[in-house]
């Protein structure tokens, strides 16, 4: 292999890390609500029912007028622009996830095998050519079929439950580290043969569209031992954003990434020429990506632990584990660690001292954050701030000269649930209500959850800024509404059927989300709710703002309602 070529391939490898790990920290777009229509929400009159009565097991449960009805109630429904973001995001998520596959030893190198068949085979390059366009969207069908096969299958409400769960959290944990060690070379991954095998004989005894169709459901289940780990993780990350098409979206743009080169080597064949020689440097590539999913494995491991309180994996062990993942990265890019299935590296070449210094640096950014400091990029990766044993400067810390006189020694719940750092929250809708009638302030009701991303980063880069956090604490009573909590039970005479969700609101995390969709028509967290005594909007709901003078001026414009300002 040239050096040429060893650099452009290297320089694909470094982009694609990085955008990869970038994708996974930061692509989270704002969460959009899901759709409720059809379903039945319980009718909560806010001038004339008290909070305790909207918890009563017999409250009175009507048919609503569907998400229409919900949606004429100002600011209850979030824009659409806010869904065509997550889309959006799924979408560029998935491509990336394609690139990165296509540079996998399983896919790479059947580039020219399959553009030579498809030659061969037409006769012409004409008829070449418009067989690799069949071949690249019977590519683009097969996944995007997956795709909406999870959607039937699951839901929105069943993938967010899903997303939400400690169980599904900690064995994606494991999935992903059985997948790391696949990349890393201690055994393949591969479908049933006699499956693989039926389809490659349909390949080769079919003809016309079927047979080019068949041999894209090859390539598809051949490579499944390359691109089963990127699918699973772009899956999940999808899932979680509580978009229906999600599924389906991050499909097509990982299909259409994986089609792209086949086509254009078809039609262009000084495309393919200029393409750099397969060598031992994909598996590189496969072992970065094992580390990558090693790392992103250990996010599902704190949402399992988030989620089942286990109070053990903080944040300090989960910044030392994602420390020594990436030290062993840029170790082994330097070549000083081989695995059974690398090549030798008999110097250093300039992109992988690039890369090894990518590495290493990233590492030490991270130090800093075992005693305290912010390390944004994690922000949503990492557990949360309140997880942190020790701060060193006292950043953020929660100064007991910002707790009010009056404010109770303990709230309820919070011997389970954890404030962010600084802040001082009530954890049930009734207690913290009482609060702010008594000190006359409006509330913020945020609705949360543990597995929520766009939560923590809102709460670790947003609500750190003077002013918000001066807002929140000065003007507004903090109460969060955990979604997700299902170790709280609810006390017998609160737990009441939800026809939204169709099961009894038996824990703290089902009564908060009952609450947040027959309320406020939505189901996606966080929203962020600026009420009245009546628990009325101010404001329309908003939900993740990651610009700090834009969140405080929410902030400002809800305080002036409750004023008559």
């Amino acid at each position: 292999m040239t050096l040429k070529n060893y650099l452009t391939s290297t320089k694909v490898l470094v982009i694609g890390c990085l955008i990869f790990f970038a994708s996974a920290a930061t692509v989270h777009a704002q969460e959009a609500d899901t759709s409720l229509s059809g379903l039945e929400f319980t009718e909560i009159a806010p001038d004339t029912v008290s909070p305790a009565d909207t918890v009563k097991a017999k409250a009175a449960v009507v048919p609503a007028a569907g998400a229409a009805g919900i949606a004429a109630a100002p600011g209850n429904k979030a824009p659409a622009a806010e869904a065509d973001k997550t889309l959006w995001g799924t979408f560029i998520a998935g491509l990336v996830g394609g690139f990165l596959a296509f540079l996998m030893p399983c896919i790479f190198p059947m580039v020219p095998l399959t553009i030579s068949y498809f030659t061969k085979r037409a006769g012409s390059k004409g008829k070449g050519i418009g067989q690799a366009l069949i071949y690249g969207l019977s590519i683009i069908v097969i996944y995007v079929g997956f795709g909406l096969l999870i959607t039937v299958l699951f839901g929105s409400a069943g993938l967010n439950a899903l997303s939400a769960s400690g169980l599904f959290n900690f064995l994606f944990f494991i999935l992903l580290v059985v997948f790391a060690i696949s990349f890393f070379g201690a055994f393949e991954i591969t479908l049933p043969s006699a499956f693989v095998n039926k389809i490659d004989n349909k390949a080769d005894n079919s003809k016309g569209l079927a047979g080019i169709f068949f041999m894209a459901a090859s390539l598809a289940l051949v490579s499944f031992s390359c691109t089963g780990p990127i699918i699973g993780t772009l899956l999940v990350d999808a899932s979680s954003k509580g978009e229906l098409l999600g599924p389906a979206v991050g499909m097509f743009g990982f299909a259409l990434a994986l089609a792209l080169p086949f086509t254009l080597s078809a039609i262009f064949p000084g495309f393919l020429s200029s393409m750099p020689k397969s060598g031992g440097w994909l598996n590189s590539v496969k072992v970065c990506l094992g580390f990558l999913e090693l790392a992103l494995a250990l996010k599902f491991l704190s949402s399992a632990d988030l989620a089942w309180h286990w109070e053990w994996f903080d944040r300090e062990i989960f910044l030392v584990l994602w420390i020594v993942i990436f030290v062993l990265m840029g170790i082994y890019l330097l070549g000083k660690i081989r695995f059974s299935h690398d090549s030798e590296v008999p110097y250093i070449s300039v992109p992988r001292l690039f890369l090894a210094i990518l590495s290493f640096s990233f590492a030490l950014y991270m130090v800093p954050g075992l005693w305290g400091a912010p390390v944004s990029v994690l922000s949503g990766l990492a557990p949360p701030m309140n997880t942190q044993d020790f701060i060193l400067n006292g950043n953020q810390s929660s100064a007991s000269g910002n707790v009010a006189a009056d404010f109770p020694a303990q709230v309820k719940y919070s011997g389970s649930l954890k404030a962010p750092v600084g802040f001082h929250p009530f954890f049930e809708l009734e207690e913290g209500l009482a609060y702010a009638k008594k000190v006359n302030k409006p509330v913020l009701l945020d609705f949360t959850g543990h597995t929520c991303v766009n939560c923590r980063r809102m709460e670790d880069l947003v609500w750190v800024d003077q002013e918000v956090g001066r807002l929140i604490k000065e003007e507004y009573v903090l109460i969060q509404l955990y979604a997700d909590d299902r170790n709280i039970k609810m006390e017998k005479d609160k737990v009441h059927y939800s026809s939204v969700l169709k099961r009894n609101t038996d824990d703290l995390g089902y009564w908060n989300l009952d609450f947040q969709a027959t309320k406020y028509g939505s189901n996606a967290q966080p929203l962020y709710v600026l009420a009245g005594h009546d628990l009325n909007p101010l404001v329309k709901p908003q939900g993740a703002i990651f610009d700090a003078k834009e969140y405080a001026a929410y902030l400002q414009s809800g305080l002036n309602a409750f004023k008559g300002k």
